[in-house]
Parts: structure tokens; sequence; C-alpha cells
């Protein structure tokens, strides 16, 4: 006797129906239901792959991970072709991927041969964008004497650059503070480091200095820390053009007391108030003000 037998799978979607999932599968086997699943009830699982190729020196890196409801699960380790389980949960698992040895080789294969290889071609059909090359502007900024010097570039791209302060050489890690690469709005980024010079002795100035370094480009941009050429917005008391200033106060109020002498005066008179000549107070109200701004 001849039996046929079936496996069928429904999918149902809907939109905006109440109390009723969005996305709904059903699946059985010899009309018998044998699993079931929808957008409400349904468990998250999760795969990440990447890639890294460094075109400077050969070097490809990548990984592929596994994810259960938000949680690492499951991530394979190049290194020793196995599987690494964070959980107890993924153990069982580990030791079923590792005895695969042929399936670990192709994920091998595909990390290390076959993904860079997609990377080199897509970065050829971009590459009048992705492999522009832009050195960046370097300015020094302070907004006062006693507030740290930042180094700050502007317009380069890739994105892949770090900047650093130098002392006789040595790249710097106390007393400085180094910022996020952020974009700019015509595709380039900008970036910042900070040094705190409160303890550094206007003589010792000349022992330091900014690098920025843009991968693939041949040189290094050098910034000297020069109080020459820092920018800043700030102005010492002793520059501040007081002169100037004091002498567009007093314009102001003698502006000011022409303005009330050509206004109605009014005067107080027994029947009332009623405008009075501006001769009557003028002269006196002028010699007021210009005495109170001159002092």
């Amino acid at each position: 006797m001849i039996m046929k037998h079936s496996l069928k799978f429904f999918f149902t979607t809907s939109s905006g129906v109440k109390n009723f999932p969005d996305f709904v599968v059903v699946g059985m086997v010899d009309e018998v239901p044998a699993g079931y699943c929808d957008s409400i009830s349904v468990h998250i699982f999760q795969r990440m792959s990447s890639c890294e190729w460094d075109d400077e020196t050969g070097e490809v890196n990548g990984f592929t991970q596994f994810g259960y409801d938000g949680e690492d699960f499951i991530a394979f380790d190049l290194k020793t072709l196995t599987w690494i389980a964070p959980k107890p949960q993924a153990v069982i698992t580990k030791h079923k991927w590792d005895r695969d040895r042929p399936n670990n080789e192709r994920w091998n294969y595909y990390l290390t041969q076959q993904c860079p290889e997609l990377v080199k071609r897509y970065l050829h059909y971009g590459k009048s964008s992705l492999l522009r090359t832009e050195l960046p502007s370097v300015f020094l900024l302070q907004k006062t004497p006693s507030s740290p010097v930042s180094c700050h570039a502007t317009g380069f791209h890739p994105h892949r650059a770090m900047m650093f302060w130098r002392k006789d050489g040595e790249e710097l890690h106390e007393d400085v503070e180094h910022g996020e690469i952020l974009p700019n709005h015509d595709g380039s980024f900008q970036m910042s480091v900070d040094l705190n010079l409160s303890s550094v002795t206007p003589e010792d100035w000349r022992r330091y200095d900014c690098v920025f370094h843009l991968s693939g480009a041949k040189n290094d941009i050098v910034t000297k820390l020069d109080k020459k050429v820092i920018r800043t917005n700030w102005v010492s008391p002793s520059e501040f053009p007081a002169g100037p200033v004091i002498g567009g106060v007093v314009g102001l109020l003698l502006l000011l007391a022409v303005c009330i002498t050509g206004v109605f005066i009014w005067r107080r008179r027994d029947n009332g108030f009623s405008p009075a000549n501006s001769s009557d107070s003028s002269s006196f109200e002028i010699s007021e003000v210009k005495d109170a701004a001159l002092n």
C-alpha cells in the first residue's frame, strides 16, 4: 500500500487587525501541526558576519557569531577553527559544530578569502568616493590663556585617522583628552585632541607638537606648539579698546539728551497739564546728562 506524506507551511500576514499577529507561520506534517510561530511569540535568532582587510599590511580578519533573543549565543574562533559558547545552553551546539570540521573550514575560507575579495571588489566599484584620500587643515585653538590647547583637524577623508600630542618626539597620554571623529556636511570628517598646559612652562612649549596620521597617506601632518599660531577669540583687558567704547557711550547719552529736548515737556499748572517750551528746561537737562556721561 502506497502512502503519500506531506509537509506544508502556511504563511499569514495582516495589518491593523486588533489582537492578531502581523505575521503567522504554521508547519504541518501529514496534516498534523508540527510547528508554529508568529510576530508576537516567535523567538529572535540572529547572525552577524564581518571581515576586515588592511590595505597597508594585507592582514585579514573576521568573525561570525549567532545571537538568541538579543543575547550572544555562539561565536566562531578564527584562530582555532572552533566555536565559543558564552552560555551553558550553547555548549551542546558547540560540541556538535566543532565535530563538523568541513563546515568550519568553509567558514574559515569565507572569512579569510571570499569576504576580503568582496571588500576589494566593492572598493573598486566605489573608489571615486570610498578610496578618496583628503588631508585636513590643522589648527591650534585656545579659548583663554589658561584653557587647554586644542589641536583641531577638519576636512579629512577617510575617517580612519588618529591624532595625538608628542613631547620630545614621544606620544603623550597624560594631560591629553581625545575627542571623537565627527562628520562634516560635505562627507569629510573632523577631530580634536586637547593638551592641558597648566603645568608646562612657556620655555618648554617648543618641546611639544601635534601629529595627525591618516590611513593611506604617505606623510603625517606635524604642528609645532607655538603661541604665535594659536587661534583665539579672547582679548586681554589691557588690549580692550576702552577709549572708543567710552566715547560711544557718551555719544549715545548726548543723542538721548537731544531726543529728550525734542519731546514735549509738560509742566503742571493749576488747571492741569499743558505743553511747555523746550527752552524752559532743555539747557539744564543737556548739561546734567553731559556731566553724568563724563563722570
